[in-house]
């Protein structure tokens, strides 16, 4: 009986093996995390508030919707505001008359707001919440304002600004 000498088979080693299997736990994990605008289509039973008579800012227009009655005034809480999911558009009225808008979309990773209380903006994916006044962050892993969206308010009606 000869001895002979072992030698393994040549393949990765191990701690290539383990690296490349953390690495695709990370890739599922990060991909579950992700949001989508398709979420924005379910109805919020929020209340936002709209921007003030002629416009909300530098942000976006309404687009298709451009024109297009949101709501009316007395729809909107002082204080407080309205989330409308098929436009993708926040509206809130921080201060009696005082109407603002925003995307309804957040900036952290693209999950539709839900409901606007207690003066915030809230998305329930990761829990950001932004100002009712002016779209800044107040709290939660998003990295931007909400964008402004024009709006205008003529008599008790509030639209997309064209």
């Amino acid at each position: 009986m000869t001895s002979a000498s072992f030698h393994p088979a040549a393949g990765p080693a191990r701690r290539t093996v383990v690296a490349a299997a953390g690495a695709a736990g990370l890739a599922v994990a990060l991909t579950a995390c992700g949001g989508s605008d398709d979420d924005a289509s379910s109805d919020t039973g929020a209340a936002p508030s709209a921007p003030s008579s002629d416009s909300a800012g530098d942000g976006g227009s309404g687009g298709e919707n451009a024109g297009a009655a949101l709501a009316a005034t007395a729809d909107i809480p002082e204080g407080g505001g309205k989330v409308f999911a098929d436009q993708k558009v926040v509206v809130t009225q921080p201060a009696a008359g005082e109407f603002k808008a925003f995307s309804a979309t957040c900036t952290h990773q693209g999950c539709a707001v839900k409901s606007v209380s207690d003066g915030v903006i809230n998305c329930p994916c990761h829990n950001s919440n932004f100002s009712i006044t002016d779209g800044s962050v107040q709290s939660g892993p998003a990295p931007k304002p909400l964008p402004a969206v024009r709006i205008t308010v003529s008599g008790d009606s509030i639209q997309l600004a064209g």
